[in-house]
């Protein structure tokens, strides 16, 4: 059962295909602080330079920051061209995340793993299948967590304070002292 649900998961759209009718990435949320882009989901947060930092931050707490550091890598994978640079950065991912002595081993299926052989003939999408199990495992376990945890609710504060209209107290402060000197 848990394989079907990974199964059927794995087919959504990872962050960096989702776009709007006219191709551009999908602004509905253009013009909110940064935690309420990242609290509106996981694609936001990814997107987000500081958004990754802080969930970096979340996961080391948690001992699970491969998770994101093998989603990161496999994003910047597909975006290389050079087959030479393919391979190397193939090989890389492979011994960190995914072999059986790897330093930051990720939790993938047991079938879906890689085996080296694959390694010498690289293509950008050849992760997409253990990216998308990663990418739903942080969306679905961890990602929950970090909108309650500590980092994520210390961020937003600090967001709405620096939001927050710094005119909003001094006007009530100055409207208070015309009327006191007035009397």
């Amino acid at each position: 059962m848990f394989t079907r649900a990974v199964s059927r998961l794995s087919r959504k759209r990872p962050p960096s295909d989702i776009h709007d009718s006219e191709g551009s990435s999908s602004s509905s949320q253009q013009g909110l602080n940064s935690t309420a882009k990242w609290a509106a989901s996981l694609e936001n947060l990814l997107e987000d330079p500081e958004g990754v930092m802080r969930f970096r931050e979340f996961l080391k707490k948690e001992f699970s920051e491969e998770n994101v550091l093998f989603w990161l890598a496999c994003e910047d994978f597909k975006k290389l061209e050079d087959k030479k640079q393919m391979q190397e950065k193939a090989k890389e991912i492979y011994r960190t995340f995914l072999s059986n002595k790897a330093s930051s081993q990720v939790n993938v299926e047991g079938q879906s793993r890689l085996s080296e052989k694959i390694l010498e003939e690289p293509h950008p999408l050849m992760f997409q299948k253990l990216q998308d199990q990663i990418f739903n495992l942080m969306k679905y376990d961890s990602y929950s967590r970090f909108l309650k945890s500590d980092v994520f609710l210390n961020h937003t504060r600090t967001d709405e304070e620096e939001e927050e209209p710094p005119d909003a107290q001094t006007t009530a402060k100055r409207a208070s002292r015309i009327y006191n000197t007035c009397t």
